[in-house]
């Protein structure tokens, strides 16, 4: 008999759908689907039918409140059947498409409540999930039918998922599905639909949608509602509606469905930023408590909380899982939350998940959140204490307390690829601070045993600590010092081993100023006037500053060095050498001479009055070769610097051996100790001195000693460095000359190619250069002559300069700003020759790389002081071919490529636009292909490379590119202007714009 009522009123409901659609279709007024649809909503939902007299006429009025109203058990009847039925999605079909777009618009808002949107919002949830998702993508015949379901799929959405609690709606419908004991896997499938149906909602929604539909809106909406649903859900639990606690009931499958879909579709932060401080709350609460019940007890005694145990189990996905465990860490970060509530609150989360699935445990946090990613320093101490050390901070401090075979395990992972040499060179610096800081934190844990009973962590971390020690960077060697110390504490704690001056404090520094967010951005360069970094001198600035800094702090010993002003020096000037020796205790002497005989005479000081004064450089040679004399030694550095930059004659002659000898002596055997480091200055500036004035014969010297098999790294770096300071200081000195012509590397007539045209009106003067404020290098050169009257003019004429400065007298002593570039060859090519050759002792492209980086240094250096001359376009021809082999190029070491980028840099500088272009007019190969090249290296370096520096000073060299490219391209305009029309003059890849241009779209621009 039951099943004959059921089917009688299955039959008796659709056969109510089926009147109600065909009144619909038949209607010619609204009132008439109002009624049409009041007639089925009054049997299914509990409506007061009078509220929608004033929306009908009268005659309509009389037959919505004479309407029978069904009892409570029929309208539950009716609302079973219809929902779980074929006669929901019957009557959808025609509301959401032809009402909406036939009828929706005439409805009155009363109306459209009470008899269309009631049977969305009072519906069951799931079946209106599916039902309202896909008129998102509908298409009708015409744009106003399609925007009409859409807006009404929107409108209904915000209402029943948003404003209705639809979420928390579907958790309880899943919670009832399982009281009926419907299959697991069924449940399963019915979940996935209604997640990605819900997840997909913001990437279906039109332009011009609701706010309230939006990524981070919508799902920060479905996420409280999920928490809430699972609330419920939890709170059932304890009344015993449940029997088995520990199973995943709908609820959680549906929430661990959701979130995983959610993080995804990259919504991670949007679903923590509610989760968060949920569970912060929850769990300062209970510390607040001082209670000696553990938290996680706590958590599973207190009604409504053991679904927090549960959450991160639910979920499957174990992408979806490390992106929101990512994500938890920052959020926490960013909240300042303590070690102490941060440990507890990855406990409520992973405990379970962390016991249960080794996938999780070895794979997520001890392999991939330790070797893979970059996390705050904070972070990295909560990771250690959950995953490794597995005790709360406030118990770490006993090494017992922590589990040392999980320890001594991660230690061992660590160290073991820590220790290896290409780990080094391909790593970034932030991952490899972070990998420090964990290896260091894991032995502070540890103790002498522990680390005994490991395979070869010890040897591992040896290694290590070896190979960056050898590091051209700073900071790379700091960690090797900290790693040392925190090692030799474990050892021997009696006896601490401090590498470094930095690390004696008692507590070791693991952030290294790389692990905290707000120092790990990147500052953008800006000018003067606070605009980004786009103008050629603003990017020349930054980069010549950013590898100049990177490139001399690295020296085994750090020295502070004085700029070098402009100097005005007179070769005619008559120096006498012996006073030289005395300069400083001049007046102190002609205090004392008229009163020495009347003072007591002592013997004992025969021996300082006796010893010999250098003044002449054939004896300051000859002390420096004698090691046994280590005061005659000292006293030779002393005064080298002196003696040469007086110039004497026979300078010239003994200027090599001179060279040689400051380069070989060994200040650390000849000072007292504690003076090694000014030792080592005077002598750098000695040399220097001697470069600059007798550059010839010292550079022959220096650069057959720069691979030579006697000497060490630190004085090749020597020779590097005073090599780099001498070229600046060349150009860099002003000095007086009777103005001559003189021969140029690269000459296309009498005249230098950069001087202006010898035309004019009768009896004017030649051109001379005149001084230009500002820069040292810029795209142009200035010059002024004499004009003569003009004949209406009385006086016999007059100088019409265009410049700040005063004229130069013709004729006669002009100033010449840079000494350097007649000297740039000398400087750069022997060097340049052999570079590539590995001898005894000599290694650049293997093992003395800082050595290499240090000498493409000074080649880039070499090059920007010579910018804007005709030396600088012959020289980069060569320089370029050096800088494109792989050897270099490519090289392992960042060091190194970071002076290569420098390098290319100063070579985009020092070019005059004017010399590209002619190379390309003459085509001349060379330049254009080591162009293109230094482009195209630089944008794979910016895309590739794994330092940031690099990657800083490659995006500068493409700007630089694009500026030089620019200037050619103007050049070779006015070059197709002189020409007029005869364009068949200059060559055709010209003529096609073979300049390449990068734009902001990633193509090219053409410069013709």
């Amino acid at each position: 008999m039951e099943k004959e009522a059921e089917s009688r009123r299955k039959k008796e409901v659709l056969e109510k759908v089926g009147q109600v659609i065909a009144s619909i279709k038949d209607a010619k007024h609204v009132d008439q689907v109002i009624c049409a649809l009041h007639s089925l909503a009054l049997r299914l939902f509990p409506l007061d039918s009078h509220s929608l007299e004033g929306s009908v006429n009268e005659q309509y009025g009389e037959q919505l409140t004479s309407a029978r109203l069904p009892d409570t058990h029929e309208r539950d009847e009716w609302w079973k059947i219809f929902y779980k039925g074929p006669a929901f999605a019957t009557l959808a079909k025609i509301l959401l498409y032809d009402v909406a777009y036939d009828w929706l618009a005439c409805l009155p808002i009363s109306a459209r409540m009470h008899v269309y949107d009631v049977f969305f919002l009072r519906g069951q949830a799931i079946k209106v999930v599916q039902k309202l998702v896909p008129c998102l993508q509908w298409r009708g015949s015409s744009d106003s039918d399609t925007r009409s379901v859409h807006s009404n799929a929107e409108r209904l959405l915000v209402l029943c998922l948003l404003d209705n609690m639809g979420a928390t709606q579907i958790a309880r419908e899943l919670s009832t599905y399982c009281e009926e004991d419907l299959p697991h896997e069924e449940i399963k499938q019915i979940i996935s639909q209604v997640v990605q149906l819900l997840t997909s909602i913001p990437d279906k929604a039109q332009a011009g949608t609701p706010k309230a539909l939006s990524s981070h809106v919508f799902f920060r909406h479905i996420t409280a509602q999920l928490l809430a649903g699972a609330h419920e859900w939890d709170k059932l639990l304890d009344g015993g509606d449940h029997d088995d606690k520990n199973k995943l009931g709908g609820v959680m499958l549906l929430m661990g469905a959701a979130f995983a879909r959610i993080s995804r579709r990259g919504s991670a932060d949007v679903l923590l930023s509610v989760v968060v401080p949920e569970i912060h709350k929850r769990v300062q609460s209970f510390l607040l408590q001082n209670s000696d019940i553990p938290i996680g007890e706590a958590f599973q005694s207190t009604p409504g909380l053991l679904f927090w145990l549960k959450m991160m189990e639910s979920i499957n996905d174990s992408y979806s899982l490390e992106r929101m465990t990512e994500e938890l860490l920052k959020q926490l970060a960013a909240r300042n939350t303590g070690d102490i509530e941060a440990h507890w609150i990855l406990w409520i989360l992973f405990h379970q998940v962390y016991q249960k699935q080794a996938s999780i445990r070895l794979s997520m946090f001890l392999e991939k959140f330790l070797l893979w990613k970059v996390f705050p320093s904070n972070c990295l101490r909560w990771i250690l204490h959950f995953a490794v050390f597995q005790c709360s901070p406030e118990n770490s401090s006993s090494v017992k307390a922590c589990n040392l075979r999980i320890l001594s395990e991660t230690l061992q992972r660590l160290v073991t690829a820590w220790s290896k040499r290409e780990f080094l060179q391909s790593t970034s610096i932030e991952q490899q601070a972070y990998i420090t800081a964990a290896i260091g934190l894991c032995l502070e844990k540890m103790c002498k045993e522990d680390l005994d009973a490991t395979k070869d962590a010890m040897h591992c971390i040896l290694e290590g600590v070896s190979c960056r020690l050898e590091s051209a960077d700073h900071l790379i060697r700091k960690m090797a010092s900290c790693v040392a110390l925190a090692f030799s504490k474990v050892i021997d704690p009696q006896n601490p081993l401090y590498l470094d001056d930095s690390c004696r404090e008692e507590a070791i520094d693991w952030d290294f100023g790389l692990l905290t967010p707000e120092k790990r951005s990147l500052d953008r360069p800006t000018n003067i006037d606070g605009d980004k970094g786009s103008s050629t001198k603003v990017a020349a600035k930054v980069v010549l500053n950013t590898i100049s800094a990177s490139s001399t702090h690295d020296n085994v010993k750090s020295k502070k060095k004085k700029p070098f002003g402009f100097e005005s020096v007179d070769p005619d000037e008559i120096i006498d050498a012996a006073s030289l020796n005395n300069e400083d205790n001049a007046s102190e002497t002609s205090e004392s001479s008229n009163d020495s005989s009347l003072q007591p005479y002592d013997l004992k000081d025969d021996d300082a009055d006796l010893k010999r004064n250098f003044s002449q450089l054939v004896d300051v040679i000859g002390a420096l070769r004698k090691s046994d004399d280590p005061d005659g030694v000292d006293k030779a550095i002393d005064v080298a610097e002196k003696l040469v930059r007086a110039s004497p004659d026979e300078l010239k002659f003994v200027a090599s051996d001179l060279a040689r000898g400051l380069v070989q002596v060994r200040c650390s055997e000849s000072t007292i100790e504690g003076e090694e480091e000014s030792a080592e200055e005077k002598r750098q500036k000695a040399i220097v001195a001697l470069i600059v004035t007798c550059p010839h014969e010292s550079l022959s010297a220096l650069n057959k000693l720069l691979y030579s098999p006697n000497l060490d790294v630190s004085q090749r770096l020597l020779i590097l460095d005073v090599m780099t300071e001498a070229a600046q200081e060349l150009a860099n000195t002003r000095i007086s000359r009777v103005r001559q012509r003189k021969a140029l590397v690269s000459s296309m007539g009498d005249e230098a190619w950069f001087m202006p045209k010898p035309i004019g009106p009768p009896g004017a003067g030649p051109w001379k250069e005149i001084s230009t404020p500002g820069t040292p290098f810029n795209w142009s050169h200035s010059y002024e002559r004499e004009l003569p009257s003009k004949s209406s003019q009385i006086k016999i004429g007059k100088t019409r300069r265009w410049s700040l400065h005063s004229a130069k007298p013709v004729n006669q002593l002009e100033w010449s700003q840079n000494k350097f570039p007649q000297y740039a060859a000398a400087f750069m090519l022997p060097s340049m020759a052999e570079f590539d050759k590995k001898r005894q002792g000599v290694d650049l492209l293997g093992r003395d790389f800082i050595v290499l980086g240090k000498f493409i240094y000074m080649l880039g250096v070499c090059m920007k002081c010579s910018a804007m001359h005709p030396e600088a376009s012959v020289l980069a021809s060569p320089l370029l071919e050096l800088l494109r082999s792989r050897e270099i190029s490519h090289h392992k070491e960042a060091y190194v490529r970071r002076s290569v980028l420098f390098t290319a840099s100063c070579i985009l500088i020092s070019l005059h636009p004017s010399s590209v272009a002619a190379a390309l007019v003459e085509e001349n190969s060379e330049i254009s292909r080591g162009l293109e090249w230094v482009r195209s290296w630089a944008l794979n370096i910016s895309e590739s490379d794994t330092d940031r520096e690099c990657y800083t000073l490659a995006m500068t060299c493409l700007q630089l590119h694009a500026e030089m490219a620019l200037q050619a391209s103007r050049a070779l305009e006015s070059q197709e202007s002189l020409h007029g029309s005869n364009k068949n003059s200059l060559p055709s890849n010209v003529l096609k714009g073979i300049i390449k241009i990068p734009s902001s779209s990633g193509g090219f621009l053409s410069a013709s």
